[in-house]
């Protein structure tokens, strides 16, 4: 079996190979693989699942509620209730606490059920020829070798590359970006052609919208071209919103605010006033919890949490409460013409000038790179 890093190792994408040598290459036939080999193939590429992020523990989620320097100030103006014999106000000041708490508890645990069950609906099924038989199996179970049977309406559950076509289109938008249904055919494509252009091929994610099709098993999981995406995604960094980098600054503000007054209440009236050190002390940490603004998180919480039963309505699902304030700014959305979001990134990688194709490389935004091609006009731009 020739794996996809393997047919990369010779320079021969599954593209730019015909059917047979395609079929060659994973030790493969039309009447499919045999139940041995399906078992040794599987041992060796896994599961046919793209690996996604694990949904956070519940202990996570309630502690995530308390990563928030407003609470934690709550939280330090109960104790000091405590602390002073105010125990009414420390259980209060707590109550105040636990209930924003379950608030953005309750809402992400709904929203993290809403997505798992989305999941398991999208649980996809394969129509598969076997030892030369036909069956039904779960998507998870497909090999590279194995014989994929598609007709309109199916999702594609693996990389296929296709060895019989019959006026199959496919929507590829999900991948692509590209809205028109694209013509499926079995001849090799030019091994340069892109994505879009590899009209042999069948993606996982892509959905049949007319004819039927035979295709070879060549990528599953995560070295399809999806779960390739997939796993970049996987590794973008979560930021913190606007609205919580705003709430810890006025948090910060406010503590360092409490600590120069209630230090200030204590010095000036021990040394000026000549009072006890002991009741000045106490007189500055009630003037500390005095100007702690309790109800301004729960106010928040319950607004943002508003605002997620409303997006729930119009079935959009907001996993963290914070997310939502982020939406309601966006003033400017960029995408192509089909919508898809993009790296906001609009570069030109290719100019055509004179009849010529001046290829350009680079990375980004950066001022830095190259015009193969190296036409005169461009010289004195290069780096």
């Amino acid at each position: 079996m020739v794996t996809s890093t393997h047919i990369e190792a010779l320079n021969s994408p599954w593209h730019s190979c015909s059917a047979d040598e395609a079929l060659a290459l994973q030790s493969a036939c039309a009447d499919g693989l045999s139940v041995k080999e399906v078992d040794a193939r599987i041992e060796e590429s896994g599961p046919n699942r793209i690996q996604q992020e694990q949904g956070r523990p519940w202990y996570k989620r309630l502690l995530d509620q308390f990563n928030n320097i407003l609470i934690l100030i709550l939280v330090v103006a109960a104790a000091a209730s405590l602390f002073l014999g105010h125990r009414l106000d420390a259980v209060a000041i707590l109550g105040v606490v636990m209930i924003i708490a379950l608030i953005g508890f309750i809402q992400e645990g709904k929203a993290e059920q809403a997505l798992q069950s989305i999941r398991n609906m999208l649980s996809p099924q394969a129509n598969v020829v076997r030892d030369g038989q036909r069956s039904t199996i779960p998507a998870e179970a497909l090999v590279p070798g194995d014989i994929v049977l598609l007709e309109s309406g199916d999702r594609v559950p693996a990389d296929l590359r296709l060895i019989e076509a019959k006026r199959c289109r496919t929507d590829e938008a999900a991948l692509t970006g590209e809205s028109i249904p694209v013509e499926k055919q079995t001849s090799p494509v030019l091994q340069e052609a892109d994505l879009a252009e590899r009209s042999s091929m069948a993606y996982a994610g892509t959905i049949v919208v007319q004819g039927t099709a035979k295709g070879l098993v060549v990528a599953t999981g995560s070295n399809t071209e999806i779960g390739k995406i997939s796993e970049l995604l996987r590794g973008v960094e979560q930021l913190k919103t606007p609205l919580l980098r705003q709430l810890d600054s006025a948090g910060r503000m406010l503590a360092l605010f409490i600590l120069i007054a209630a230090g200030l209440t204590a010095l000036l009236g021990t040394i000026i006033h000549g009072q006890p050190i002991d009741e000045m002390f106490m007189a500055a940490v009630g003037l500390a919890v005095a100007a702690i603004p309790e109800g301004l998180p729960a106010i928040v919480t319950i607004g943002l949490a508003l605002g997620v039963q409303s997006m729930a309505k119009r079935s959009a699902i907001i996993r963290r409460l914070p997310a939502v304030e982020t939406l309601g700014s966006i003033s400017t959305i960029f995408s192509d013409k089909t919508g898809t979001l993009t790296c906001n990134e609009m570069t030109a990688q290719a100019i055509w000038l004179a009849n010529i194709r001046y290829e350009i490389d680079g990375i980004g935004f950066a001022p830095e790179g190259d015009f193969y091609g190296n036409p005169p006009i461009f010289r004195g731009f290069q780096k």
